[in-house]
């Protein structure tokens, strides 16, 4: 007989959710976690970089209070303060993700390396565990890159940058994507000099027309952004560490981040014992998160990838897939993962936001059938009265007004995110005829969305109506 009904491997944000579902159910649960609970999002990711990230806004509106007639000195920054606040998010966030916790929940929590011994066994701890289902959620580690002379210098990840006990002198960030950019944007704030390297273009995901306001704000606040640039090398320096670029500059700084993108951690599972299939980019799956040859098992959260969708490192989507498989694992019911309506947001000042495909992915998926729809944020009267009338509303639709993909860039703009989700798919109708309270940025919505029927609206031929229809009683 199988020792548990369902094995998890991984008590990060995907693991956690789908331990809590099985054991919700009366099913008997083993979670294997050989690092800390919480996994990334809270210990090194989400919660750590948002709580620094709210430390820095603090010391940003402290420097432009003046624009509203208030005079306030120079904040100074006291690191070890920031410090306390980003341990104190992450411990007050620890109790949720806990081993007591799951334990009182009914689930077995083994503290260890689980690696699959057989198709339908786990070791760790020295102990086979037999199990009916299992689900592989072991998260994503931050890629090192294959760089000349990276192993010989000192370098940072998201692992370490948030245990750092000084204040960095001046932080070289190589990537140029949502990490590197809310780190950098968030050191600057508090008193480093930054320094950001990309091959390509900042936010290169993200839609090019939301770029520029970003881009202006980070050179704003002191951010030299170095894009277009390829590092060919790094090596030792009296400041720290020198970074080679392909152009011949060479340039210096006390501390190297590298934020280049995610890798699945695959090493120390022994997935081919268990004919799991998998390839770089994680756990071969169907799109209900299903192994595609071991039928016992599931994978979740950064190391699932999903046939022809790929792998997605958010928290958002482990709640997703966590979903998914509860759906397909534990009622045998129908389920299919979609990405359609899956947001992103990088969480700047002004912060980026995608929902669904960008309008550049969906031409090249072939979509002819599209209209674009623009509402600057500078005409939103909340953000007027707020000093921060800037940024932009882009959705795209297709012909008949249903909502394909929105882009945004503005302050507060994740907060938006939410509100879009619940429309991809839909006709703007219903967002054009709401009833939002007055004012805030969500109105921004409507007013873009309104812009698919405007023209309609007032068309020749219903001028001639309304014309006709005055002499009505």
């Amino acid at each position: 007989m199988p020792d548990v009904d369902v094995a998890v491997i991984g008590a990060g944000a995907a693991g956690l959710s789908v331990a809590a579902i099985s054991a919700g159910l009366g099913l008997k649960v083993a979670l294997f976690e050989r690092g800390t609970m919480g996994g990334d999002c809270l210990n090194t990711g989400c919660v750590p970089s948002k709580a620094l990230l709210a430390a820095a806004h603090a010391a940003a509106e402290a420097r432009r209070a003046h624009r509203f007639g208030i005079r306030l000195p120079a904040p100074e920054v006291d690191w070890a303060g920031v410090r306390a606040h980003v341990d104190g998010a992450i411990a007050a966030i620890a109790p949720n993700d806990s081993a007591e916790r799951f334990g009182a929940m009914g689930v077995t929590v083994v503290r260890a390396s689980a690696r699959f011994a057989e198709r339908d066994v786990i070791e760790a701890g020295g102990r086979r565990y037999h199990f009916r289902r299992a689900v592989v959620a072991a998260g994503s580690s931050a890629i090192i890159p294959p760089i000349p002379g990276l192993a010989e210098v000192p370098f940072l990840t998201n692992d370490s940058l948030f245990s750092l006990t000084e204040r960095p002198g001046h932080l070289l960030i190589l990537g140029g994507g949502p990490i590197g950019l809310e780190m950098a944007q968030a050191h600057a704030r508090l008193g480093c000099r930054v320094t950001v390297v990309e091959a390509a273009a900042i936010a290169g995901r993200d839609d090019p027309e939301c770029i520029p306001p970003l881009r202006e704000a980070l050179t704003a606040e002191g951010v030299v952004l170095r894009e277009g640039s390829r590092v060919q090398a790094v090596e030792p320096d009296d400041e720290g560490v020198a970074l080679l670029l392909d152009d011949g500059t060479r340039l210096t700084g006390t501390h190297l981040l590298l934020a280049v993108g995610r890798v699945p951690r695959l090493a120390g599972l022994d997935l081919a014992a268990a004919g799991i299939a998998f390839t770089p980019r994680g756990v071969t799956t169907d799109l209900a998160l299903r192994s595609v040859s071991n039928r016992r098992v599931w994978a979740a959260g950064d190391i699932a990838d999903p046939k022809g969708l790929g792998p997605r490192a958010f928290t958002h989507v482990c709640s997703q897939h966590a979903g998914i498989i509860a759906r397909s694992m534990l009622f045998r019911l129908p389920a299919r993962l979609s990405y359609d309506a899956l947001p992103r947001v990088t969480y700047t000042d002004p912060g980026l936001a995608q929902i669904g495909p960008t309008e550049a992915e969906l031409r090249a998926a072939g979509r002819k059938d599209l209209t674009i729809l623009r509402w600057p944020l500078a005409e939103n009267d909340r953000l007027v009265a707020e000093g921060r009338a800037e940024g932009l509303v882009k959705l795209v639709t297709d012909s008949k007004g249903r909502l394909l993909g929105v882009s945004l860039v503005g302050p507060g703009v994740g907060d938006m995110a939410g509100l879009f989700v619940l429309m991809i798919g839909q006709r703007l109708s219903g967002l054009a005829g709401s009833v939002l309270p007055y004012p805030t940025t969500q109105e921004a919505a409507k007013r873009a969305a309104s812009e698919f029927y405007t023209p309609k609206l007032l068309s020749a031929p219903v001028k001639r109506l309304v014309g006709l229809l005055k002499y009505l009683p």
